[in-house]
């Protein structure tokens, strides 16, 4: 496996899904603000908040890049159509397991239980993160199928 374009497009790859996922709440498409949901796991102050969470968020796609360039190692192929498929289970896990399961250990994110009397700042995903925007779901599918046919597309022409 090519371990430097691993590393390389997997930041590109990051940019793209971010700049799109950003894009689309500037455009009012979502009020998903990730790096703002993963900066607030580690500080309480919103600007502080969003830098750190777009390092984070930078962190966790090169992870993410590690295991789609593992999985186009282990098929011996890789394609912008594979990319892309796996960005598709990506983001249905995503959307179905992780940002639900969020409140549960966000220090700063209410829960779907959480009354009027929780100080939480964060209000709570809820399944495929509508509770960020009806058109959420479909950000995220777009972003993470971009992300995905990226990858492929990048590693496949190494």
């Amino acid at each position: 496996m090519d371990w430097s374009g691993w590393a390389l497009f997997g930041l590109l790859a990051t940019s793209v899904l971010t700049v799109v996922m950003i894009g689309a709440q500037m455009a009012g498409l979502t009020r998903l603000d990730l790096p703002l949901v993963l900066g607030t796991l580690v500080t309480a102050d919103p600007d502080k908040a969003r830098v750190a969470g777009f390092f984070l968020h930078l962190a966790a796609g090169q992870g993410f890049a590690l295991g789609y360039a593992a999985t186009f190692a282990l098929l011996g192929r890789s394609t912008w159509w594979l990319g892309a498929l796996l960005g598709l289970l990506h983001v249905a896990v995503a959307l179905t397991v992780i940002l639900p399961l969020l409140p549960g250990v966000h220090p700063r994110m209410a829960s779907q239980r959480a009354g009027p009397a929780s100080r939480s700042v964060l209000e709570p995903p809820g399944l495929l993160a509508l509770n960020y925007g009806i058109q959420t779901p479909a950000v995220a599918v777009g972003a993470h199928l971009l992300y995905g046919a990226v990858l492929g597309l990048l590693l496949q022409a190494r």
